[in-house]
Formats: C-alpha cells, structure tokens, sequence
C-alpha cells in the first residue's frame, strides 16, 4: 500500500512539473516592443479616434455652445485642437507652420468640421508613415530659432489633442449629454 500511495505521489508531482514546464514555456516567449513608429502612430490615431467620435455625435444645433463667452465654442474647441495637428505634420515635412487656428467661419456645418478633424488627423498620420523610424528621431526647426525631434512634437500635440479632449468631454456633460467613450460598450 505504502509503494502504491508513493509511485501516485511520484506520478502527481510528475504530471504537475510537466504542466508548469509547459506553461513557463508559453510565458518566456516574451513579445519584442512595438517600434517607436507604430506607438506613436496607435497614439495618433487613437486621440484623432476619439475626437472625431466627438464631433460625428454632438449635435449639430450645439455646435456653437460655449461654456462661458470667454471660452471657445464646441466648434472652435474642434477646429483648435485639429488645426494643431498642423504644427506637426507641417513641421515633420518641413512646410510653414500654421499662422493661427481655423476659423469658425471657414467650417459652417458640422460635416465640413467633422471633415477637418479627420483630415488633420489623417494628413498626422500620412506624416508620421512618411517619416518612418529613423524619420522620427531627426531634428526639424519648429519655430525661429528652435529645433525638435519629429518625435517629440508628435507627443507635444498627442497630448494637447488629449487635454482639449478631456475640455470637449465638459462641453458634454454641462449640455446633459454622455460622450461617446463614457457610454456603456455593447
């Protein structure tokens, strides 16, 4: 009885060493980063994403709502943080960077500013595709007298598109209405 219970507790120890053995072999294929270019990328397109689920879905007869007068209206919000875009894809193919944001009375409707936001973004994204890896590390003049990484201004208007997101999300929620991506997933 005693060799019977000890060759079960050597088989259990055995199948239970094979099975950790086979699952460690799963986890130690680690996946190599994703290359620069294609997280950048992913970030682009995803805020650009975003935005563009904000512009299709307020209504139109919003458009021009603005929290204060002081503040920029739902529209002009867009059509800023859009036009920002410019400041890198311009930059990044050594074009002349915008003099000033879009102006509301160029983009009436609301199709031609949903149009903008997904051109701008997508004209981004082009550049970015363009530059390739080694393209986003060289040095581009972003202003008089200053240079910057492609890169890096991709990131500095990543992350501005995200903060003018997050404004948009206010103009929602003080209209009643819940955004897009607070809305239950089906």
């Amino acid at each position: 009885m005693k060799r019977t219970t000890f060759l079960a507790v050597v088989l259990l120890a055995f199948a239970f060493t094979a099975h950790a053995q086979d699952a460690a072999k799963k986890y130690t294929a680690v996946k190599p980063a994703d290359p620069e270019s294609k997280v950048v990328l992913d970030s682009w397109n995803e805020i650009g994403r975003k935005l563009t689920a904000l512009a299709e879905d307020f209504p139109e007869d919003k458009y021009d709502f603005k929290p204060t007068p002081a503040q920029r209206s739902f529209a002009e919000q867009l059509l800023h943080a859009a036009g920002s875009c410019y400041y890198f894809t311009n930059a990044a193919m050594e074009q002349k960077l915008p003099a000033e944001d879009p102006k509301r009375e160029q983009y009436k409707s609301k199709a031609d500013v949903v149009a903008f936001v997904k051109k701008a973004f997508a004209d981004g994204a082009a550049a970015i595709q363009a530059k390739g890896e080694k393209g986003l590390m060289t040095e581009v003049l972003y202003y008089p007298g200053q240079k910057a990484r492609v890169l890096d201004i991709a990131y500095g208007i990543i992350e501005h598109s995200g903060e003018h997101y997050g404004q948009l999300v206010v103009y929602y929620r003080l209209e009643g209405l819940v955004p897009p991506e607070s809305r239950p997933q089906k």
